[in-house]
């Protein structure tokens, strides 16, 4: 198994935003919410999330990824996001998604915004 590969299925959780009954969660913009409490702004002023939870798209659904090592880094917050989860019945699971395919998928339609249009295209 490649490294790259066995280590994104293995430091990251995937927590969808659809309930057990598969119902969309609400607010749609939960994972933003709960990302920002990591976020910080950079010397642009724009708002730049953590490594430790970030929100994205999967398919046109909202998920939040959250990396295991803020259960050792920061213990209470992973534990809020874990029973945050929980009480609102939001699947959690390994994300086992290869980091390039993750990363491609993560990139959200606003990011495209400030992005020059040869890179847009580039980048499919």
């Amino acid at each position: 198994m490649d490294t790259d590969t066995q280590d994104s299925s293995q430091d990251r959780l995937l927590i969808e935003g659809r309930t057990d009954d598969d119902k969309k969660f609400r607010p749609s913009d939960w994972a933003e919410r709960i990302s920002s409490m990591l976020a910080d702004f950079g010397p642009d002023h724009r708002l730049r999330y953590s490594a430790y939870a970030q929100p994205c798209l999967i398919e046109g659904q909202q998920c939040l990824i959250v990396a295991r090592d803020l259960e050792t880094v920061h213990p209470e917050v992973f534990g809020f996001i874990i029973d945050f989860a929980r009480s609102n019945h939001l699947p959690i699971q390994i994300d086992r998604r290869v980091r390039q395919e993750a990363v491609a998928v993560e990139r959200r339609e606003s990011d495209w915004e400030h992005v020059p249009l040869e890179e847009q295209k580039k980048a499919g």
